[in-house]
């Protein structure tokens, strides 16, 4: 573990390298406090962290995350970073073993703060926000097309071959609100079917990667 006196040693985890790139991005003004330190795409935790910063796009959500296959030996205290913060799922997700969840509507500040608290022993949870795409912080797969993070989303899972049904229930989404955000995303990228929608994820960054970059 790194020195009490010295900045909270961070590794940042998602399947997408934009993903990650972003969430790094965000916190690198703060790294007399936070230090990102690990880059983990696709993999697990194998550095010596305080914290690991779990990002949920694209990926299981809440409860259904493995906290044990995030980290090599159980040590760093995960914190979950998303926009899903119905009131249940934290509080399952935190008693399953998290040690914190942020509202991807936090700005950078506000994640630098509890990691901090997380690192020290406090158990963190969102705060009262608003959920909507415009206020999405970082950085995600199709942005530079016009697509909310939502619907990036949404593309994403469609890429990896999920129906309405899985998306709605892996995104704790309605059915209905599923269909809406693949309507206006495939709106956004020039596509009307699942298949053209497929290639054109396939072509964009919308499949996972596997990457760890130590620094």
């Amino acid at each position: 573990m790194s020195n009490p006196a010295g900045p909270v040693r961070v590794a940042v985890v998602n399947d997408y390298e934009i993903v990650v790139a972003g969430v790094a991005a965000l916190l690198a003004p703060y790294r007399s406090r936070v230090d990102v330190v690990e880059l983990d795409i696709g993999v697990g935790v194998v550095g010596d962290v305080d914290v690991v910063l779990y990002d949920t796009f694209g990926q299981v959500q809440g409860d259904g995350i493995e906290l044990e296959d995030l980290v090599a030996d159980g040590s760093p205290k995960v914190v979950v970073f998303s926009w899903n913060v119905q009131a249940d799922l934290v509080e399952r997700t935190i008693a399953r073993g998290a040690s914190g969840y942020l509202s991807k509507q936090s700005d950078a500040r506000d994640i630098v703060e509890a990691i901090t608290r997380v690192c020290a022993g406090e158990t963190v949870r969102p705060g009262e926000v608003e959920d909507l795409d415009e206020h999405d912080r970082g950085a995600w797969p199709g942005r530079d097309h016009g697509l909310s993070a939502r619907e990036a989303e949404v593309i994403a899972l469609i890429t990896q071959g999920l129906s309405n049904q899985e998306i709605a229930d892996r995104s704790y989404l309605s059915i209905n609100s599923v269909k809406t955000y693949i309507r206006t995303g495939y709106r956004k990228i020039g596509v009307s079917r699942r298949a053209q929608a497929v290639a054109w994820g396939m072509q964009h960054g919308f499949s996972p990667d596997h990457a760890r970059v130590l620094r």
